[in-house]
């Protein structure tokens, strides 16, 4: 299951217009995820996010507070880095659209596309959603009350100004032959099904520059343009591995394992992106992966109603890790989800607490009290209770040196079902809770000795296990119960399950995991 391949994963890169929000937390938590998995697979692994600060709607919030654009973007820029800290987030490199590595790497893909003959130059006419940065056609948008709307709901306004196009037309068959023979390229599949429907429908050419406005990256040649943003934002993942300089040492990394994108940024990443790397003749992404939204307390979430969900706010009240548990274990990821601070109290307290925090505490105080806190030797498995445990729990060895368990998250998270890799793991846990009730190696101790510690020391296997993959939803909870099994730094990894520690570790005295929360949200 080991791999010195390498694996690139991105986030979109998050418009700086206001301050992080739990969407934001939401998709970087999930690259984070699959990032420091990769990792304890063996996989070289760069993981990609920043912040996107062109364009008119950053223009505009900028004026509004009375500042320069660069200033603003700079402030806006850092909230979105110190949530990447206080998150705990592993990413490699953090990219900003305003660095000038960003810049030349927008004039080259410009002038690639230029020379391969993929620009026009025109006038656009049509309606624009500064909120959206995005442009759409007649029959998409609505009226209500004497203003006009695009499909996510935000104003539109007839725009008529110079433009240099994107042949996007020219595209449209070669768009759906790359979608019939990538069929894991959009995920879910329902959202590959919108994308395939949007481009059937008809693709016209693509405004790909604005002279109405300044804050943008200059178009090579003609300085009076600037890049359309997601023509600017798209280019950033490739600008992290130092294009143009394809000898870049990072740019082996591409092209990307995944992109993760909201749902509402769906069309700009598996439409225009494809388009624009296939016209410039670079590979394009492996898949785009384009998650739910939330709602809080049933509704929908919006600043008008006062309930924006910082994610600042939350770790405050919860911690770091239950909340980082409870955004992947409580929906499907790619489905739509409710947040209730009910639901997320009861996750810390029934599963993170009593289930994973009691099975570690109970375990590691009747190793300090029964085997003078020493860990005991490896146990055989020639007791029927102890094989059915194995096989129940999937800790069982495979033909291919691998634990089952691992091999079952592994499988889950490549399709990017954290959900379901939290369950199986979490129903594993239940097993060994069950057995450490059945077997009460704390009534072993005057009865049969030698079986308490063989007890013992399969839940120590087990917690060991459970504690590895469990790593990447919560690395600092879970590298605090290594560290209370007394598993070495160097056997952490997936791989290393298959070999098991030798007894006579000491053991440090146990801490409590979690805290739980004893007046739950109404």
């Amino acid at each position: 299951m080991t791999s010195e391949r390498r694996f690139y994963l991105t986030t979109p890169i998050y418009y700086v217009n206001d301050k992080p929000h739990i969407g934001h937390a939401y998709t970087s938590l999930a690259a984070d995820v699959l990032a420091r998995w990769k990792r304890m697979m063996g996989h070289q692994v760069h993981f990609l996010t920043g912040t996107d600060e062109h364009g008119q709607k950053v223009e505009k919030a900028a004026e509004a507070r009375g500042m320069a654009p660069q200033d603003f973007t700079d402030q806006v820029s850092q909230a979105f880095r110190d949530l990447a800290v206080r998150m705990n987030y592993s990413n490699d490199d953090f990219i900003r659209t305003t660095e000038e590595r960003h810049k030349l790497a927008c004039a080259a893909l410009w002038k690639r596309l230029e020379e391969r003959g993929e620009i026009h130059l025109g006038h656009y006419e049509g309606w624009y959603a500064v909120r959206d940065e995005a442009f759409y056609g007649p029959d998409e948008i609505t009226e209500k009350d004497g203003q006009k709307f695009a499909p996510t709901g935000a104003p539109v306004e007839w725009v008529r100004e110079p433009s240099y196009f994107f042949r996007l037309s020219n595209w449209q068959e070669k768009l759906l032959e790359f979608y019939e023979a990538n069929p894991d390229f959009i995920a879910p599949a329902s959202r590959r099904n919108e994308v395939i429907s949007f481009v059937k429908s008809g693709l016209t050419d693509l405004s790909i520059s604005r002279t109405s406005f300044k804050w943008g990256v200059k178009v090579p040649g003609d300085e009076a343009h600037v890049m359309y943003v997601w023509l600017d934002a798209l280019t950033n993942y490739i600008t992290a591995l130092g294009y143009p300089d394809e000898s870049a040492a990072n740019w082996s990394f591409w092209p990307a394992d995944v992109h993760f994108v909201g749902k509402d940024i769906l069309r700009f990443h598996a439409i225009y992106w494809p388009a624009f790397l296939m016209a410039a003749g670079l590979p394009t992404p492996r898949r785009v992966f384009a998650h739910g939204w939330w709602t809080n307390e049933g509704q929908k979430i919006s600043k008008s109603l006062g309930n924006v969900i910082d994610p600042l706010a939350l770790i405050e009240e919860f911690g770091l890790d239950p909340v980082r548990y409870f955004l992947l274990r409580e929906v499907p990821f790619g489905s739509d989800g409710d947040f209730q601070r009910k639901a997320l109290a009861a996750r810390l307290n029934g599963e993170l607490a009593d289930a994973l925090g009691n099975l570690a505490n109970r375990t590691l105080s009747l190793i300090q009290r029964n085997c003078e806190g020493v860990l005991p030797e490896p146990a055989g498995t020639e007791a029927e209770a102890d094989r059915a445990f194995l096989a129940e729990t999937g800790l069982e060895i495979g033909a291919d040196g691998t634990l089952a368990l691992a091999a079952k998250v592994d499988a889950l998270l490549n399709e990017q079902k954290f959900d379901a890799a939290l369950s199986l793991v979490f129903a594993s846990i239940r097993e060994a809770n069950g057995y450490i009730t059945r077997e009460q190696p704390w009534a072993l101790k005057k009865t049969d000795l030698a079986r308490m510690r063989v007890v013992l020391r399969r839940l120590h296997d087990a917690l060991r296990a459970f504690a590895t993959l469990l790593e990447p939803f919560m690395p600092e909870s879970m590298a605090k119960l290594l560290d209370q099994l007394g598993v070495p730094a160097e056997a952490r990894s997936v791989a290393a399950l298959a070999t098991a520690l030798p007894g006579g570790i000491a053991l440090p005295p146990p801490s409590p995991l979690f805290q739980k929360i004893q007046d739950l949200p109404a």
